[in-house]
């Protein structure tokens, strides 16, 4: 379980990108975090695994005070948790096996780290990876020949290989044309089903989270203003989302729980 407690994150320069979250995300859920660019998504997702550090407030992960972890506490934790960004983040130069095995590269002895050796064990769990996203054809294709469709399977695959509880997604179809992006969304969705990994996931693409996700969360102006099942985000809240004003949107909330 993921909960945000009175969480707060302001930048250097003053920026508030988070302000006051609270929310619980149970183990199998798949979430999808809306809103406007800017409005603190990415910030919101890459503090679960401390990519940014949060100024007030705690995110604790099964138990674990995620903010109050250090050196190698943070390594290790991040292991539990699969990251992946918009932009892929491959060796373009080298095989789609080799770039899923990347990721045991934490866990091996030093000599393996120098020599690039990797067991066979992890070769066949890094092969498994790639045929649970169907490319398995591609393991000893370089992967500056395959499609962007393709490269971000690589990506997810890689993912799979360590084995996270959590699998965490900035923008993961931002990038690709409408078909190929709901094949990777088709991939994610079945991963979520089959496995109980979290999915926990940040989109412009609203009718696709809709689709996909079971929750939403809508953020605007680094606060959660909407939280709830997909099936229940009607036009009203889409424009509180992205149009209205976050006094609005609070002063609707309480009117609808009674507050």
């Amino acid at each position: 379980m993921i909960e945000f407690i009175n969480v707060g994150k302001t930048y250097p320069n003053n920026v508030k990108a988070l302000q006051d979250v609270n929310l619980k995300i149970d183990q199998g859920e798949f979430v999808a975090i809306i809103g406007l660019s800017g409005a603190g998504k990415s910030t919101l997702i890459r503090c679960i695994n401390r990519m940014h550090d949060i100024s007030e407030g705690k995110i604790i992960v099964d138990n674990v005070e995620v903010n109050s972890l250090k050196g190698k506490e943070v390594r290790k934790f991040r292991q539990r948790i699969g990251m992946i960004f918009q932009s892929f983040n491959l060796v373009t130069r080298i095989s789609v096996l080799k770039n899923v095995l990347v990721s045991f590269v934490p866990e091996l002895p030093y000599w393996r780290k120098i020599t690039g050796i990797f067991s066979k064990e992890q070769k066949i769990k890094a092969l498994t990876a790639l045929d649970q996203v169907g490319i398995l054809d591609k393991a000893y294709v370089r992967v500056d020949q395959l499609s962007g469709g393709q490269q971000q399977r690589v990506a997810l695959a890689r993912t799979l290989a360590q084995n996270p509880d959590i699998i965490l997604a900035d923008e993961p179809i931002a990038s690709l044309d409408p078909v190929t992006a709901r094949q990777v969304m088709d991939d994610f969705k079945k991963i979520n089903r089959e496995t109980d990994m979290s999915v926990i996931m940040n989109i412009h693409h609203v009718e696709i989270a809709l689709e996909y996700a079971d929750r939403i969360i809508g953020v605007k102006e680094g606060q959660v203003v909407y939280d709830g099942k997909s099936t229940e985000v009607t036009d009203d809240v889409l424009d509180l989302i992205y149009k209205g004003k976050v006094e609005e949107i609070q002063s609707e909330a309480e009117e609808r729980y009674n507050v």
